[in-house]
């Protein structure tokens, strides 16, 4: 038998899965296999799915993500996708529109602000937060007089700004040159600031992955649910499934693992290879449950 494979525990689970370490991980995935019909699995999507790029905009899904997950989705109550980027944007970047398979596909973006479902084709989004409009104003003006480096850029994701020092000569040293400024900014603006794998996103409080997927959960009727992030946005949705596996509803947590972030892997219940290890995992929960 392969190390980390097969049976543990009170659970027997097949050959082609690895075992999660903890108990609570493999509850959630004997409750996942034993009825995957009220099943949810959720995704991050960059460093989750999508593989991390120095440019935003060139971001795109692992290219057997969408395979995986037509075959996947189908045997599953949803297929989530939970990130801080645009909903249509990470539908267009992950090459969801239009794909079949994924009617059981839902994108939640901006952290839960906006939605697209791969059944309609249509995204929900509501007004945007005030503060965000001030602040897209005053960034320019605040990285020109705090000196940031070469290589810095700004995105804008509509509902949040977000500043990317992966391009810096010294990424990590533009990072903390940046942080405190981009605090008191979003403070005056009633905004909150998220760090991340070298990229501060300024958005509006109470958008977080956690509250995006707990609301999923329950609207869908949810009976276990497997997540998997990358970063320190995903921590949310972590503290989550934590909080929903104490009232009874069993769950996986994944983490897409690198070098850059080492939180969510002190935490997870599977730990894979970046995106590829992941797109494996949910290939073989596809053969796993289509057999």
């Amino acid at each position: 038998m392969v190390p980390g494979m097969g049976s543990h525990s009170s659970h027997t689970f097949p050959e082609q899965l690895p075992v999660p370490t903890t108990p609570a991980g493999r509850e959630g995935l004997a409750a996942l296999l034993a009825d995957p019909g009220r099943a949810v699995v959720a995704l991050d999507f960059d460093g989750t799915i999508a593989p991390i790029v120095p440019d935003p905009d060139s971001a795109r899904a692992h290219p057997e993500a969408v395979p995986v997950l037509a075959r996947l989705a189908p045997l599953l109550r949803a297929v989530v996708i939970v990130t801080g980027r645009p909903a249509a944007t990470a539908a267009r970047y992950g090459g969801f529109t239009g794909a079949p398979g994924l009617e059981h596909l839902v994108v939640l973006g901006a952290y839960g602000a906006e939605r697209w479902d791969a059944a309609t084709g249509e995204t929900r989004t509501p007004p945007p937060h005030p503060g965000v409009e001030a602040v897209r104003a005053e960034l320019p003006g605040l990285l020109e007089r705090t000196g940031a480096p070469r290589g810095v850029r700004t995105e804008d994701k509509g509902r949040a700004l977000a500043v990317h020092t992966r391009r810096a000569a010294d990424p990590q040293g533009a990072f903390e040159l940046l942080r405190g400024p981009l605090d008191e900014l979003a403070g005056r603006h009633g905004l909150a600031v998220e760090p991340g794998r070298l990229v501060l996103e300024l958005r509006p409080p109470g958008m977080d992955k956690g509250m995006a997927l707990t609301e999923f959960l329950r609207e869908t009727g949810a009976a276990s649910v497997l997540y998997g992030g990358d970063d320190l946005g995903d921590l949310a949705a972590y503290d989550a499934v934590d909080r929903l596996r104490g009232e009874g509803v069993p769950g996986v947590l994944l983490c897409s693992g690198s070098d850059e972030v080492t939180a969510l892997a002190e935490r997870a219940d599977l730990v894979v290879d970046g995106p590829a290890g992941v797109v494996g995992l949910l290939g073989a929960l596809a053969d796993v449950l289509g057999a």
